[in-house]
């Protein structure tokens, strides 16, 4: 079975460091979505948050739970879980085996819209709300129809999901914002957001 490929493949070997670390990296890189074999979201990663050990805002911060036990996990595993009973949101697992480190997926740019995704698009959106149906973790999990299912699956091609390097234009001039965290009441002074500068994908503060 073949899918389509663009970029080098992002293992875990790559993923195994703390989320700081990654997060930024992680800017400008591809997170391919097979809904489908003939159902395929190229978007690229426009936007991101780390949790790791230590801090108040990380699920894993006092123990691990069933809940929160995939991101104790091997780097390399998608982490997905419910907020407020009604939103997704997706998590890169990172580290080393036991560590519960994480780097949340806040925002996307789809490459473009596919045709049968079209019929989910109300037809009245202008360009620019285009450009935003996927700015937010929650948005971007609905409209790449990411839930629980999903959750403690490997990153890799076959696979509902998988990454990508950053293509050769975003290794020449990429700006990066590094910022304070958003939607959070613990852990607010830790500067582990980033984003793509000027990218009208990047959620609200």
């Amino acid at each position: 079975m073949n899918f389509t490929q663009t970029n080098e493949i992002i293992d875990n070997t790559w993923l195994k460091r703390p989320s700081p670390e990654v997060a930024p990296e992680l800017i400008g890189c591809t997170l391919v979505r097979r809904i489908s074999d003939d159902q395929i979201i190229r978007s690229t990663i426009v936007e991101t948050e780390a949790y790791a050990p230590g801090d108040p805002a990380c699920h894993g911060y006092r123990s691990r739970t069933p809940r929160n036990g995939v991101m104790f996990g091997p780097p390399g595993m998608s982490y997905v879980f419910l907020i407020y009973g009604m939103y997704h949101c997706l998590n890169i697992v990172t580290d080393a085996d036991g560590v519960p480190s994480v780097v949340l997926i806040r925002a996307l740019q789809l490459e473009s819209v596919p045709d049968w995704l079209w019929e989910h698009i109300p037809k009245q959106k202008s360009k620019s709300q285009i450009s935003r149906l996927a700015a937010g973790p929650g948005k971007l999990c609905r409209l790449l129809n990411i839930d629980l299912s999903l959750n403690g699956l490997p990153l890799q091609v076959g696979q509902p999901m998988w990454l990508e390097h950053r293509p050769p234009q975003f290794q020449e001039d990429l700006r990066i914002v590094q910022t304070t965290r958003i939607g959070i009441t613990k852990g607010t002074e830790l500067p582990w957001r980033w984003y793509l500068a000027d990218c009208d994908a990047v959620s609200k503060e």
